[in-house]
């Protein structure tokens, strides 16, 4: 974080003076409108299909929620929590209904293209990402404390107004996530090492898994014997796969430094198994062991 933006940011917001519109109701923007209605705060959404609409008034995902783009009118802050691909190809209803003087941010998972495509289109846009989620999607997905304790990053540009970036400030506040500001390039690097190319690797687990036990005739077996060890390692592999290709697309750069440097350390670990080198093998295990604590 640069000391400008990190002064900035320590702004008074104004979240509750105006209500907060929430452009999606899935996974992200269904958890941030019951977090925020607990908050006390106002809130509206506006979604693609009528019985999405439907099922989240059941679900009270919002006090006002409507498939006509009118419904974020009167809006100081509008998330848009929408799959990478539509917010990098934003319909044009949408761009024609956000009010100028709103803030606007975004919670994709990759900040470079979302930043190079939004800060043309909107004075007082925000690119932010909440690193929270579960493996589920939807209008059934959402739910309350998602983001507590959960990093939420913000990638301003030096052009960035700062009183845009104080409100999103608030806004994690609110919803008790851990606020953090970086380069655009340096968020996607680090996503790419710690959440796309791990989901990469956790499919591939999965489907070694799968390959290997029909080779060996033991297809059942190896699904019988997968225990919490096997859950662990595979869970984001078997995740939304739209989210997967679309954060493999929009970073692929990144993703495949990451991918490569991961095969490097497989590579070596393999090596030493060939050699039956096992206290060096054990060495490496401790030194993961005692570095775990640190990304966790």
């Amino acid at each position: 974080m640069t000391s400008s933006q990190g002064e900035s940011a320590k702004g008074q917001g104004a979240l509750r003076e105006r209500p907060v519109g929430l452009v999606g109701l899935g996974l992200i923007g269904g958890s941030l409108g019951l977090d925020l209605q607990a908050a006390g705060l106002e809130v509206r959404a506006l979604v693609h299909r009528e019985s999405t609409a439907e099922r989240a008034r059941e679900r009270q995902l919002a006090q006002h929620i409507d498939t006509d783009p009118a419904v974020l009118q009167g809006c100081g802050l509008i998330v848009l929590a929408l799959p990478l691909d539509r917010l990098l190809e934003p319909p044009a209803e949408l761009l024609a209904a956000l009010p100028p003087d709103a803030v606007i941010t975004d919670v994709g998972s990759v900040k470079q293209p979302v930043l190079k495509r939004w800060q043309p289109l909107h004075p007082r846009f925000v690119p932010s990402h909440p690193m929270a989620g579960t493996a589920e999607a939807g209008v059934e997905a959402g739910l309350a404390g998602l983001f507590a304790g959960r990093p939420w990053v913000a990638t301003p540009s030096s052009s960035t107004d700062p009183t845009a970036l104080a409100l999103v400030q608030e806004l994690a506040a609110v919803v008790q996530a851990q606020w953090l500001c970086c380069e655009a390039a340096a968020h996607d690097r680090a996503v790419a090492l710690i959440s796309h190319m791990p989901v990469l690797v956790s499919a591939a687990l999965l489907e070694a898994a799968e390959q290997g036990g029909h080779a060996a005739g033991a297809e059942a077996l190896v699904r019988q014997l997968a225990s919490s060890g096997f859950a662990d390692t595979s869970r984001i592999g078997g995740g939304n796969p739209e989210l997967g290709a679309l954060m493999a697309r929009c970073n692929r750069e990144a993703v495949l430094q990451s991918i490569a440097l991961y095969r490097q350390q497989l590579a070596e670990l393999e090596t030493l198994v060939e050699q039956q080198a096992w206290p060096a093998l054990q060495q490496r295990l401790e030194h993961c062991q005692a570095l775990r604590p640190e990304f966790l």
